[in-house]
């Protein structure tokens, strides 16, 4: 199964509290931090919501 790669590349500290805490449920804390999620429509629909803020990159394992 395919995985997603997500690191959050931008500061929550603007965003909406509704971005702040999709941030917190996907496992980032710090700029920087990177965590592994598997590739579903319900971590999908969490990343559009805060495009703008991670960096997402598809590993296959």
């Amino acid at each position: 199964m395919a995985q997603l790669k997500v690191t959050l590349v931008k500061s929550t500290i603007g965003a909406l509290k509704d971005q702040q805490a999709t941030v917190k449920a996907l496992g980032l804390h710090k700029t920087g931090s990177t965590v592994l999620k598997p590739d579903n429509a319900c971590t999908r629909g969490m990343l559009f919501k805060v495009k703008h803020l991670v960096k997402v990159e598809e590993v296959d394992e």
